[in-house]
């Protein structure tokens, strides 16, 4: 269960995770419910154990302790994946409806990370949560992990339910793409 630090002048984090998750449950204590929310959906649909406690500077607003959440995450799954040395299907995908809300969600853990996403959010904020940082906490994920990942929003009626079928079809993409495989997932040799 890789365990990730990361303390800057904005954010101080402590991360761990396992996947697949014998107790199926997550500790999250964060200064930004939104966020926290969102993590322990994609924690569950993704059938991982999260453990998360971080403060940031939210007096500000969400942007630095979302951004570098993101980044912690992205950090932990790629250690967890090269500690592991087994081979994984490699590819997930989900396309997820949340009432009149639908997410498309397709991931690479290719060793090359990107983050494309299309759509938007019918308001600007859920809360006191600016929705311009899902983007962000996906894109240091990404960058992190080393993964490639599209996100589109086909349909969002919902703010919340848009970014609830974002951020569920990545956990259930991220599952399927952890499931050990057969035969390793490139003909290349190396694919992390």
């Amino acid at each position: 269960m890789p365990s990730i630090t990361r303390n800057t002048g904005e954010t101080r984090i402590a991360l761990s995770l396992s996947h697949p998750s014998p107790s199926g449950s997550s500790h999250i204590d964060i200064p930004c419910g939104f966020l926290a929310h969102m993590l322990d959906l994609m924690a569950h649909r993704g059938r991982f154990r999260l453990d998360l406690e971080a403060t940031g500077d939210v007096c500000v607003d969400a942007h630095h302790l979302t951004e570098d959440v993101g980044i912690t995450a992205g950090m932990a799954l790629r250690e967890m994946i090269v500690s592991e040395g087994i081979p994984r299907r490699r590819y997930g995908w989900c396309l997820l409806p949340m009432d009149g809300s639908l997410a498309r969600v397709a991931l690479d853990i290719s060793g090359r990370g990107g983050l494309y996403w299309e759509g938007n959010f019918p308001t600007e904020r859920c809360g006191n949560f600016d929705l311009e940082l899902v983007p962000e906490f996906f894109r240091g994920f990404c960058r992190e992990s080393r993964a490639t990942l599209h996100i589109s929003l086909l349909a969002a009626d919902n703010s919340h339910h848009a970014a609830e079928a974002v951020f569920k079809g990545v956990g259930i993409a991220l599952d399927m793409a952890l499931q050990q495989a057969e035969a390793e997932p490139s003909t290349k040799g190396a694919w992390i």
